[in-house]
């Protein structure tokens, strides 16, 4: 089975693709081609296609690898219907409730202000006991 798929050349850091068209047992660097249909420039984003050969190629079976697929899609060369096509990845998270960046958010201010306010109100409360305390004992003091 032939595969349509992306050879790496260029220096180390700088790649620059080949779209190849090779036996899918082979590896894309053993160099065993069958035919090149075109270039990818990541860094310029220059994509040269040789439309007519990938077109006879797929509809001979060659099956294009994942990122292939999309380049064709994106050069407007109509993929068989039996290409997977690539989907998006979507990541699942794993216990949102333990992410503080998830948790609803609670204004501090009003929590802070009930809490004053009953301890302002708890204060009276004692300060009031406390006067009425020291009444009782003056007038106990005064009557005896």
């Amino acid at each position: 089975m032939l595969a349509i798929r992306l050879q790496r050349l260029g220096k180390s850091g700088y790649p620059v693709y080949r779209v190849v068209v090779q036996d899918a047992a082979k590896h894309p660097m053993s160099g065993r081609i069958v035919a090149q249909v075109g270039s990818l420039n990541p860094h310029s984003k220059e994509v040269k296609l040789d439309k007519e050969v990938i077109e006879k190629y797929l509809k001979n079976g060659a099956q294009p690898s994942p990122r292939v697929a999309k380049l064709l899609a994106d050069n407007s060369i109509k993929l068989p219907d039996w290409v997977a096509k690539m989907t998006a990845k979507t990541s699942k998270v794993r216990k949102p409730e333990k992410w503080r960046k998830l948790q609803p958010k609670e204004a501090p201010e009003a929590e802070s202000t009930e809490a004053l306010a009953e301890e302002v109100k708890s204060e009276e409360v004692k300060s009031e006991e406390v006067k009425t305390e020291v009444a009782e004992k003056e007038s106990a003091e005064s009557a005896a």
